[in-house]
């Protein structure tokens, strides 16, 4: 661990303190029978908890040096280790069936990271591990907080988000300048939206685009100055008060007004 030097430019932070990283590698226990691919293994330190905890693991890494490293200290991965950007990856391909995710993720990259897992929902069935604390906050908050935004508003349809715990600083080397936070998103059982999904996003995009404004103001980009039904209760609202619901309420009414004009 010693000759691998983290690299700016790939987010990389390792973890140092085992006993965190066998927290995380815990957070999938209930998942003990299905493929798990973590994401950035980096030196390895959760991955050798979830070796140890049973998993049938792949790992998926950028960084050379730590490729290098993984296959030096963990000849039982062999062929397991990808040298690949998780962000290009067909997971259909390597997974055609259900799987989890885990990882200590590239902050920089983590929003990314859950998006590209939304667009597999269908497989993977849990996503779990560590990232910036703020960005775990945005995932888990509920209508009315502050942090409730653009992606708790997509990743909540399809998945229970649960904060499990906070991180400091100084177990990374380097130390990063903000808290971390492991998450775990668990697939829930719904099957459409029940309305557009495409528009769905656009919704609710357009809705926090101006999110101190009420409803009534900030679809208005999308909907326009002459949309007929501005007096509906739901357009007294900001954005960050709709429930999940609401949200693909509004999205059906919006969907058949823009229909009707084209």
């Amino acid at each position: 661990m010693r000759n691998i030097r983290p690299k700016k430019a790939l987010g990389q932070h390792f973890l140092k303190d085992l006993g965190i990283a066998q927290q995380i590698a815990e957070t999938l226990g209930a998942y003990r029978g299905l493929p798990v691919l973590e994401v950035g293994p980096g030196t390895g330190v959760l991955t050798q908890f979830l070796l140890s905890e049973g998993h049938d693991l792949t790992v998926v890494e950028i960084d050379n040096e730590s490729i290098a490293y993984l296959h030096q200290h963990f000849p039982q991965l062999k062929e397991r280790i990808l040298s690949e950007d998780f962000l290009r990856l067909d997971l259909t391909k390597l997974y055609p069936d259900k799987f989890c995710i885990t990882g200590n993720y590239p902050y920089h990259i983590s929003s990314q990271i859950f998006f590209k897992v939304l667009d597999y929902r269908e497989q993977v069935i849990c996503c779990t591990g560590m990232i910036q604390k703020e960005v775990a906050e945005r995932l888990a908050a509920g209508p009315g907080s502050k942090t409730y935004g653009i992606i708790s508003a997509l990743i909540q349809p399809w998945y229970d988000v649960e904060y499990l715990f906070t991180v400091d600083e100084h177990v990374f080397n380097p130390p990063p300048k903000v808290k971390s936070a492991v998450i775990r998103m668990t697939r829930n059982e719904r099957k459409s939206l029940g309305c557009d999904e495409a528009l769905y996003k656009k919704v609710v995009k357009t809705s926090f685009n101006q999110r101190r404004k009420t409803l009534r103001n900030s679809m208005k980009p999308l909907l326009g100055k002459e949309f007929p039904d501005y007096a509906l209760p739901i357009f007294d609202k900001r954005p960050e008060r709709l429930s999940i619901e609401q949200f693909v309420e509004l999205t059906q009414i919006a969907d058949q007004y823009l229909q009707t004009i084209g």
